[in-house]
């Protein structure tokens, strides 16, 4: 659930915010007051486009933050899955801010990609606006859509076909990068075994290439290195008299006398016992190192010379001994390609028409199960429609498999068909429907997937657009049964909506000499039917007026204590 919403200096607003709550939030507001600004933000915030010009004039920085409230296991795994750390509180902070051409977005205070924060959001919230209707007119969009509805019963098919696909497209692939011609395929074999031959003749060893490496910076500065450990010998036991060793000697001899007289002085003498020890140790780990570091110029050549060969090797095969071998493997098994190319060619054609049948057969899978969704899709859409006052519809979703055509989502086109008249024939939806009219079929379809969905909120931006009366009455009644299974914003200009509301906010815009603002506050008290008055007549707001708003909000509480 969204819980705030915090706006800074983004285009009229200088500072706002609006805390939201359950049920149905209705915003309202003179045209032109910025209820858009609302929307823009939120979209801002959850990864839309951005540019400098929405900075507020005069200021160098605008920002945007999102408080939701991650309420159930999904949202939860979701976030985790995104690498996004919960508190015990599940929230989930979104913030974006805005500079000039650049934006920085964080979630819970870690910087985010616009792409985790785009999954992220699509977890949370789901926002329509007017230009959103062209998603119902894509075919790809209502394939989703209908997967979307039925859920779990088209999960593991969906799988299995995306599996088959990418098989079978990987093999297509295969036969089509193959090469048929003799003497391209004589070049071919002999640049594979020259290659082989280099990589099989170097008998390179796991980890080799760090301990030759390790050896070769050894010899490299064993002069410089021999010389310090010497100095280092001679400092501490060799060397003339007055050697660290022969110091420590003369002060442990020199306190031997003074033992058991005194506590703190016999710990002093236990520690310079110690030191002795460990002096002696340290000189005999350097005089083994100087021995371990006496080779000759000739193992420094040949050190040198595998370090080459093997770094050689890696500029041309892979940056690792493994990948090296990786590299030794593909080639050996085209060698075998070539090598009986006849015999490959009938197996890749026989392994391509064997994952075609099986490709096949997972899209008809499929496709059954998205016939079945379609059939109880149409039914509950044709009740949802005929509730916001499409009194004769019909409507129908046809899911036409074509075999020709396979994807990774299957090979089904589905079309949304309605027919508005009564004898009308049943036609797609993008050759009919008005933009009110689509308004009110995304609504329909918002409502009946919401027993499916799980996403918490639901975002509607004027959603009214040209309806009135008994279909605006449907639409709020619509709006206020969707609000109790979840959270619903909505931007309206309609008096049926707004007296709906569990939440009501009025956008208000202010001038002076000098400059706009744009601000958000929830009415309370009286104000509601103040606001409901102003939609219902505009200025001249009459006690008639008012009454018919206070009437309008007791029909409407009424109307949900039965819902």
């Amino acid at each position: 659930m969204l819980l705030s919403e915090k706006v800074k200096n983004l285009a009229l607003i200088r500072e706002a915010e609006i805390s939201f709550g359950e049920g149905l939030n209705v915003i309202t507001g003179e045209t032109g007051a910025g209820k858009s600004l609302v929307i823009g933000s939120v979209e801002l915030a959850l990864g839309g486009k951005a540019s400098g010009s929405i900075v507020r004039h005069g200021e160098d920085e605008a920002s945007v933050e999102l408080v939701f409230e991650a309420e159930s296991e999904r949202e939860g795994a979701m976030m985790r899955d995104l690498g996004i750390e919960i508190e015990d509180d599940g929230l989930v902070i979104m913030s974006r801010k805005l500079k000039e051409s650049r934006s920085a977005a964080r979630i819970n205070g870690d910087t985010v990609n616009t792409s985790v924060l785009k999954k992220a959001a699509s977890a949370l919230i789901d926002i329509h606006g007017q230009r959103d209707q062209m998603g119902l007119l894509s075919k790809r969009n209502l394939c989703a859509i209908l997967d979307r509805y039925a859920g779990d019963d088209v999960a593991e098919p969906l799988i299995k076909v995306e599996e088959c696909y990418v098989n079978h497209r990987d093999l297509m692939k295969e036969l089509e990068e193959d090469v048929s011609d003799p003497d391209e395929l004589k070049r071919r074999e002999d640049l594979l075994r020259f290659e082989a031959m280099e990589i099989e003749e170097a008998e390179l060893k796991p980890g080799e290439d760090t301990e030759i490496e390790e050896r070769y910076n050894l010899m490299k500065n064993a002069r410089k290195i021999a010389e310090s450990l010497s100095d280092a010998l001679g400092a501490l036991s060799e060397s003339t008299a007055g050697n660290a060793s022969d110091c420590i000697g003369r002060a442990s001899s020199g306190l031997a006398g003074i033992q058991g007289i005194d506590e703190k002085t016999d710990a002093i003498i236990d520690k310079i016992s110690e030191l002795e020890a460990l002096v002696g140790d340290v000189s005999i780990d350097i005089g083994d190192r100087l021995r371990s570091m006496d080779f000759s110029e000739e193992e420094y050549e040949e050190t040198e010379q595998r370090l080459d060969l093997i770094n050689h090797l890696k500029s041309k095969y892979g940056k690792s001994i493994e990948e090296i071998y990786e590299s030794l493997e593909k080639k050996q098994t085209e060698l075998k390609k070539i090598e009986d190319h006849d015999s490959y060619l009938v197996d890749l054609k026989s392994r391509l028409e064997d994952s075609k049948v099986k490709l096949t057969e997972a899209c008809g899978v499929l496709s059954k199960k998205r016939v079945s969704a379609a059939a109880k899709l149409q039914q509950e859409m044709k009740e949802a429609l005929s509730d916001l006052n499409f009194e004769n519809v019909e409507f129908s979703i046809d899911v036409v498999p074509d075999k020709d055509r396979f994807t990774s989502g299957g090979y089904d086109t589905v079309s949304f068909m309605i027919s508005l008249n009564r004898g009308e024939a049943l036609q797609p939806l993008e050759d009919v429907a008005s933009g009110g009219e689509l308004s009110r079929i995304m609504l329909a379809l918002k409502t009946v997937l919401a027993d499916t969905d799980d996403i918490p909120t639901l975002i509607f931006d004027e959603i009214d657009t040209g309806i009135s009366g008994r279909t605006a009455e449907k639409v709020a009644e619509k709006l206020a049964v969707l609000s109790e299974k979840r959270q619903v914003i909505a931007i309206t200009h309609l008096p049926q909506i707004a007296a709906m509301a569990d939440h009501h906010f009025i956008i208000e815009k202010t001038s002076d000499d000098t400059s706009t603002e744009t601000s958000v506050r929830e009415l309370t008290g009286d104000e509601p039917v103040d606001e409901l008055s102003r939609l219902l007549s505009g200025s001249a707001v009459t006690d008639t007026v008012r009454e018919n708003a206070r009437e309008m909000l007791a029909l409407a509480r009424e109307f949900k204590h039965k819902t």
